[in-house]
């Protein structure tokens, strides 16, 4: 192969082993990729990728640890996969081989400690397949994109969101129909870096869009958008 691919991170259960399939696993702890298909996986790679990318914590443009996790903890393998197989490689997206992409994203599993199974993985069947810390915790990585929704109020000179949801991934800017009427939680979030007048919008629900500051938002949201759902609160 002699293209080159450079897989491009931004701030996205198995089938079975010849004519077998396998059920869709819960997460990818529970080994969704063969050895043999991530050696394949390291042998593309080393191809396709390793002039822009390393599967390491360090080196030139790595896609192991921390921005992997914040890219995409609690989403699924299939995210992984349609963002790898859309977006790259770089120039020319989507001209690998479906195959390839598939043993791509095995390699990218088992470099981020994610343990090899007896079936392959085949992005037929791992649309519900969980990326998720080893723990199940469901807290999204700090600096992860996110969005809350919950009621719009001045606390001194900050700006916060009472009875904020926990955070979920946010993809883009957008504002769900359901945001109006779904069950708000307990949490109170500060908005970080507001620059827009917020004013008009006080008391009202909103949604809030941004990166997550801590752990979970623990210490607030950057915020790139705020918009009203509904005009009272909650």
């Amino acid at each position: 192969m002699r293209s080159t691919v450079c897989l491009l991170f931004v701030a996205s259960a198995a089938a079975g082993v010849a004519s077998a399939q396998a059920l869709p696993r819960g997460t990818a702890w529970d080994g969704v990729y063969s050895e043999a298909q991530a050696a394949r996986g390291m042998m593309a790679f080393g191809q396709s990728c390793g002039n822009c990318h390393a599967l390491a914590t360090e080196g030139k443009l790595p896609l192991v640890g921390d921005i992997f996790w914040k890219s995409f903890a609690q989403k699924t393998v299939a995210d992984l996969f349609q963002y790898v197989s859309t977006n790259m490689p770089n120039g020319s997206p989507g001209s690998l081989s479906r195959a390839t992409y598939e043993d791509i994203v095995a390699v990218m599993l088992k470099s981020n400690g994610f343990p090899a199974g007896s079936s392959e993985l085949s992005s037929n069947t791992i649309a519900a397949v969980k990326i998720v810390p080893k723990d199940g915790s469901s807290k999204l990585p700090a600096n992860a994109l996110a969005r809350v929704v919950g009621c719009l109020t001045r606390s001194g000179t900050e700006w916060v969101v009472k009875n904020a949801t926990n955070p979920e991934r946010a993809e883009g800017v957008f504002s769900d129909v359901e945001d109006a009427s779904k069950p708000l939680g307990t949490r109170t979030m500060p908005l970080k870096f507001v620059v827009t007048r917020l004013d008009p919008l006080a008391g009202s629900r909103v949604v809030v869009n941004g990166l997550l500051i801590g752990s979970d938002g623990e210490d607030g949201i950057n915020v790139t958008t705020v918009s009203r759902v509904a005009s009272k609160c909650p």
